[in-house]
Order: C-alpha cells, then structure tokens, then sequence
C-alpha cells in the first residue's frame, strides 16, 4: 500500500476530495492532506483528519499543541509530532493536487513555497497529479494553460477538468473531475501500479452497503490493471502500396504512438495484439505482433482479430489509396517529363469495425484522425461516420504533434450524451505519447465497464 500526499486548495471542489481521502483510506494507503489556507474556508482540517486517522497538514511548522488540539480523532499519536514539509515530501509516494485552483497551479509554475503546500511540492520528487478546478474563463485563460503546459514539462500528470454548470453559474470546462477519474489517473502513477482505485465501500459488521460512499467500488486487481481480462487490438505505423518492385506510396507515420499505445494496454493487464505496419523499432514485450505492408494486409490482420477485441484501437496511418496495376518490372523515366497514375481506394478499415461492433455495445472503438485544417469539423464528422466510439484527433501542423515527434497534442472526442450528433470535446495539451498513450487506455478502460454496467 502506497502513502499519498493529498493537496487540497479553495475550491469548492474541495468537498470531492473528502471522497479522495475516504476512498484511499479505506483501500488501506496511508493518506496525509495539506489544506492551504483558502481550503479551510470549504473544508475544516478536523473532516480531513477524522477521515484518514493523520493530522491534517495546514501550516508549515505546526506546533505539538495544534495537533493535540485534533483531540482523539487521530488514529496514531505519533502522527501529533511536528513534521515539517521535507519530511512529508520524503514520506510520500504519490503527491495529488485536488482540486487544484488557479492560483496554486501559477504559484507550483513558478516554483514559489510560500505556504506548506508548494513548499512540499518543490521538496518532492516522485509521481504528481494536478485536478484543475475553476472557472471556464479562467481554466480557459492563456496564462492558465501555459502555466499547466510548464507543470506538464516539470512531470505533472494533468487530470482534466470536466464541462458542466460550475458553482459561479457558468457553464463550461472547469469542474475539478470526478474523484473514480481522479482514482484511475492515480493508479495508473502509482509505484508498480500499487493502488485500490476505491476501497470496498460496505460495512464489515453488516455486510450492507455504507450510505455515505457516492464512489463506484473496485477491486484491488481492477484498479491496478483495469484491462485485466480483457484483449485488446491496436493498429499502428503506415502502410506501403507498391509502384513497382522498387517504389512505393507511403506516409510519415513512425508508428510511435501506436506502439506507446499497446504497450500502456500490457502493461494494464490487457491481452493485445498490435497490427503494425513497417516501423524501425521493436515491439513491447508481452505483446502479440502480426506485420504488415499494404493497406489491404492490415486489413485482412484487422478483420481477423476484431471479434474477440473487446477494445479497438486504430492508430495506424492507413493508406486511402494504391495504385490500380503495380508494374511487374521497375518503371523507367524513359525521357518523360510526367507520368499519370491510377489510384483505387483501399478498404476503410475503420469504417468496417464501426460497423460490425457487437449489438450488445461491449467493444469499445477508438480511432485516430490527422488533420491540417478544421480539425474539430473533419473528426466530429468521422466519429459518426464511422461509428467510433472515441476519435482521437491531432493536427499536423501544431508543433509538437504529429508524425515523428516523441510527444502529441491532441483533442478526444466522444459521442454527446444527449445528442450523438453533437459531440463531447477535450483538448490535451501537449505530453510525451507514452503518458498520453496510458492516459488513453485508462480513459477507454473506464468507458468499457460503463458499458457492461449499462
């Protein structure tokens, strides 16, 4: 069991993050909160405290008598002794920001530690997660973003916000994310995937179900590897579609994200067989790899394996076209200042699986679209047309995504809820593709077992 560090902020998010604590708590990490000193206006210290059995963290040298004032709530006297922020820092395995406000992401930014909070943040060393949470304009705000692009560079994993009503009345994104979401990401970080998403939520005495608990309850083995059981296919690199037996058409796909994919889905317990193109690079191990070389080859690969994939995840660059006759000898330029070649479409391999996805809505299907203009009007439009269940988009001409770059930048979109037609819509700022990839598949993960909740 790990010890996690719980930051707490002003937010009125604050109240999920009582959640936080009780969920790793009882899951049986060991849980210390820093509330700073907005925070205590949403939460007392004394709730903190009362949930985890550890004096909550408020000033940075407190004094014996503060934490005897806690009375006998804290489970372990020891935990009274003053212990300051490095101590802390060094105790910890998992740091959580949560809710995070704006201020205090612009103040862990700058690399401030002014209160007990950020000056335990620039002590510690290990896995973080910060939970945006505030206002649309403000979490929409330039200076904002740029303050969590700095945060990502520095290692922090960004939990999202969702969209919605925000306590101001506004309606956008910026409401702290929900704390099963939360309890995912930190899995997922967590040294050798040592972590309870959520402990088991019923009454030992009883047996019956503990009112209080509104968090969705998961097994120790679900939350450290949430694929467990089930198979998952992936695409990945380009096609080739031969001229000649010399030439041939391709594209820049180095296959980097679709690889950073299947390995994140091995290494959360899935079975995965990866469909890959030519790459230059060798395979993660644990993972079945069939190669191909035409779009017509990944294909056939892909129609194979699709029925037993319970997720499907297509992140290879497949070629639309081939030439209609490749030349059985090499084409000679024979003092010709052009040449016309005739070009047949190639199967739509993401087109074929939206279609024949089982009726029971138990696979999950993923694609992938690159674009260099309207990026938000070609992939809402491919996610319907193709019957995906997620499509993830980036665009080619945004530094720092795209083909051949060790990071990406893309926007997830998923059906609406309400209407299908008009989809959700995230954009995730620019990360390395292995953090993006496992971020990816806990996402999917979590959409798996909501449909065979449904």
């Amino acid at each position: 069991m790990a010890h996690i560090l719980l930051g707490v902020t002003g937010s009125i998010a604050a109240f999920k993050s009582c959640h936080l604590a009780s969920d790793w708590t009882k899951a049986g990490h060991t849980v210390r909160v820093i509330e700073t000193a907005a925070a205590e206006r949403f939460v007392t210290p004394l709730t903190f405290t009362s949930l985890t059995g550890e004096r909550t963290r408020t000033t940075m040298f407190p004094s014996p008598a503060a934490g005897d004032a806690l009375g006998d709530v804290v489970a372990n006297p020891a935990t009274r002794e003053t212990i300051n922020h490095v101590r802390d820092a060094e105790w910890a395995d998992m740091l959580v920001v949560a809710p995070a406000s704006a201020d205090a992401i612009a103040r862990i930014a700058a690399g401030m530690a002014d209160d007990t909070l950020t000056a335990t943040v620039l002590a510690y060393e290990g896995p973080k997660a910060l939970c945006p949470a505030m206002n649309v304009h403000m979490y929409a705000n330039p200076v904002t973003q740029r303050n969590l692009d700095v945060c990502r560079s520095l290692g922090w994993t960004v939990v999202e916000p969702g969209e919605g009503e925000l306590a101001c009345g506004d309606v956008g994104r910026g409401r702290m994310a929900e704390p099963e979401e939360i309890e995912r990401a930190v899995a997922g970080l967590l040294p050798d995937g040592d972590a309870a998403v959520a402990a088991d939520a019923s009454d030992e005495t009883t047996g019956t179900p503990d009112a209080s608990d509104t968090v969705d309850e998961f097994s120790d083995s679900i939350a450290s590897q949430p694929l467990r059981g089930l198979t998952v296919l992936v695409t990945a690199g380009p096609t080739q579609e031969p001229l000649d037996p010399v030439r041939y058409l391709t594209n820049h796909s180095t296959g980097k994200m679709g690889y950073a994919i299947a390995e994140a889905a091995a290494e959360l317990g899935a079975k995965v067989t990866l469909v890959s193109g030519p790459v230059s690079f060798e395979p993660p191990q644990g993972v079945d790899v069939v190669r191909v070389t035409t779009a017509e080859d990944m294909f056939e690969a892909v129609s194979e394996a699709f029925a037993a994939a319970d997720i499907t995840v297509m992140a290879a660059a497949v070629g639309d076209f081939r030439v209609e006759r490749i030349a059985q000898q090499k084409i000679k330029k024979d003092g010709r200042d052009s040449i016309t070649l005739n070009l047949v479409s190639n199967p739509d391999i993401l087109a074929w699986a939206g279609g024949r996805k089982r009726d029971d809505g138990s696979q999950i299907l993923c694609g992938f679209a690159m674009e260099t203009e309207h990026l938000i009007a070609n992939a809402a439009k491919k996610l319907a047309a193709k019957h995906c269940d997620m499509l993830v988009a980036n665009n080619l001409r945004e530094e720092g995504a795209g083909f051949a770059t060790d990071t990406n930048i893309v926007t997830v979109l998923t059906p609406g809820t309400s209407d299908p037609k008009t989809p959700q819509i995230e954009r995730w700022n620019k990360m390395d593709k292995t953090v993006l990839a496992k971020r990816l598949m806990l996402r999917l993960a979590a959409m798996h077992r909501q449909s065979d909740a449904a």
